[in-house]
């Protein structure tokens, strides 16, 4: 490269450069004004309408098309995955379809941006979003800001145009690396590299196009361009994935290995492609090499999906054998991406919860005697307590009214008696052991055990009517029972009839089986009211 041409084309540089700009911040500007207009109602699609692999890539696509993210469509995903909408298998989907729908950015800029000399009229259109954004209010002033990002991609557009036009004697396809195999890794590598920069494969795609469109590189090497950008864009998934939940690492990387996988099938596919277009149609790389490009971008993404598509369990096997199952068994739904999105992170809580509780109860009965339940590891079944507490401290909403406002509240009151239960498990255990271990109590016990595992059944068919009427039964049927307990007992320690260290032990336990059976109605009450709150 001469050093000299540099700087006499360096106006033609910047301007290019300059271009590159333009189209990121527009892109950037349409992004967040679409986020704003569509994001929920996109957002709410995709869990309604994602029930398998296949409609997961559907939805992706089309919600990558709406939002012109893949990105954001990802980020989604792992929301849903972590907060227990949709399973695992299902995002894998979404993740498949969301590479197609951002394929979209290119057919947009080849078809308006260079087919169509469309600066004047962008311009104005710029002028107008602007005016929109200024002057008007709520949708109308989101729509400009839209509007506005969308034009300014185009003014980009058509700067970069202007200046890769002086890149013909700057750089020439001889220039780059040839046209083999190696030259080709070479040139998905530069693609890679790129879009760590630009931080957008789609800013990418558009420079590609430029280049070509001057004739600064050739077919083969803008489509193995393109590749490198497609790849470059895991690399940020994988750094949001850091410090982050299984869920989240899952997804991140599952989107590393298909985009690979996917890179892989594409540089094995461009001889291929290129000797069907030479052969059916001939002037298509020499008159229409950006349509080709985009072709080809959206050719192989759209393969590549249907080849893999079929194995999705098989994937999704894969990356949990590599990604194993952490230790908790608590909280695995907790998750800090989620806490953008309120309703999502109350889920995760709402799962949690759940999960925590139905440990909780099985470890109350276990402590009882029954041979059906086992003991959880009580620390850590603490840990985890603390750990939803301190989440659910961190979801903030905007009003302090509404269903989302219940929600909270209902499982802020539910963790609280949570709480408490776990410190009678924990502290009092020697209690439980009273009542396990004296003939006495038989009834109780039984009736204790009985009702917590009809609580349970109800709470895993969502039947909170009837979990809460066993909760309250339990409790009816203790304290009748319980009633004439403590006179008995205090009787029998007057007339030397029972050792008063027993009897004392005898009375704590009976008021430990008050304060459970207490603190069982309260978690089933609140438990309703958050379920109920969320139905909303």
């Amino acid at each position: 490269m001469n050093v000299s041409l540099l700087f006499e084309n360096v106006d033609s540089i910047m301007r290019a450069l300059g271009g590159l700009g333009l189209f990121l911040l527009g892109l950037i500007i349409m992004m967040d004004a679409l986020r704003a207009l569509a994001g929920d109602a996109v957002r709410t699609a995709i869990v309604r309408f994602t029930h398998s692999p296949l409609s997961g890539a559907i939805t992706g696509a089309v919600a990558t098309a709406v939002l012109r993210s893949s990105s954001a469509t990802t980020v989604a995903a792992v929301g849903f995955v972590g907060a227990g909408l949709i399973g695992f298998s299902e995002s894998l989907g979404i993740i498949f379809g969301a590479n197609v729908g951002t394929t979209l950015t290119g057919w947009i800029v080849v078809l308006l941006g260079f087919k169509l000399n469309l600066e004047a009229l962008m311009t104005m259109l710029l002028l107008i979003g602007a005016l929109l954004r200024l002057l008007a209010k709520n949708t109308l002033a989101t729509s400009g800001y839209a509007l506005a990002g969308f034009s300014l991609m185009f003014v980009g557009i058509a700067m970069m145009q202007q200046g890769m036009s002086g890149f013909g004697d700057i750089i020439t396809p001889e220039q780059l690396p040839p046209d083999t195999f190696t030259g080709r890794l070479k040139l998905v590598a530069i693609g890679i590299i790129f879009t760590l920069f630009t931080q957008s494969s789609s800013a990418g795609v558009a420079m590609a196009l430029a280049a070509l469109f001057s004739g600064s590189i050739n077919f083969p090497q803008a489509a193995a361009l393109v590749i490198g950008m497609d790849v470059g864009t895991t690399v940020t998934a994988v750094m949001a994935t850091i410090g982050q939940s299984r869920e989240a690492r899952r997804t991140g990387f599952s989107h590393v290995f298909y985009n690979i996988i996917a890179a892989v099938f594409a540089l094995l596919f461009i001889t291929p492609f290129t000797m069907l277009l030479t052969t059916y149609f001939p002037s298509a790389l020499e008159n229409n090499a950006e349509i080709s490009l985009v072709a080809f971008h959206s050719a192989f993404n759209i393969l590549a999906l249907l080849i893999i598509l079929p194995f999705t369990k098989q994937f999704a096997s894969l990356m949990i054998k590599l990604i194993p199952e952490q230790s908790s068994l608590f909280n695995k739904p907790l998750d800090k991406t989620l806490l953008k999105e309120p309703n999502m992170a109350l889920t995760a809580v709402q799962n949690s919860v759940h999960t925590e509780a139905t440990a909780l109860l099985t470890h109350i009965n276990a402590m009882l005697g029954d041979h059906n339940s086992r003991k959880t590891d009580i620390l850590q079944l603490q840990l985890a307590l603390d750990k939803t507490h301190a989440y659910i401290d961190l979801i903030s909403l905007k009003n302090e009214s509404g269903a989302q406002w219940e929600r909270l509240v209902a499982m802020i009151h539910m963790l609280d008696h949570m709480q408490r239960l776990h410190e009678r498990c924990e502290e009092e255990e020697d209690r439980a052991i009273t009542l396990r271990d004296t003939q006495q109590f038989v009834n109780e016990k039984d009736i204790m055990i009985l009702g917590i595992k009809s609580m349970m059944e109800a709470m895993e068919a969502n039947n909170l009517k009837a979990m809460l009427e066993h909760a309250d039964i339990t409790r009816e049927q203790l304290h009748k029972q319980l009633k004439p307990y403590r006179t008995m007992i205090v009787e029998q320690i007057a007339r030397g009839e029972l050792d008063i260290i027993i009897g004392t032990d005898y009375l704590e336990g009976i008021r430990w089986l008050k304060r459970v059976s207490w603190h069982l109605i309260r978690i089933s009450f609140h438990y309703k009211q958050a379920i109920l709150a969320a139905g909303k």
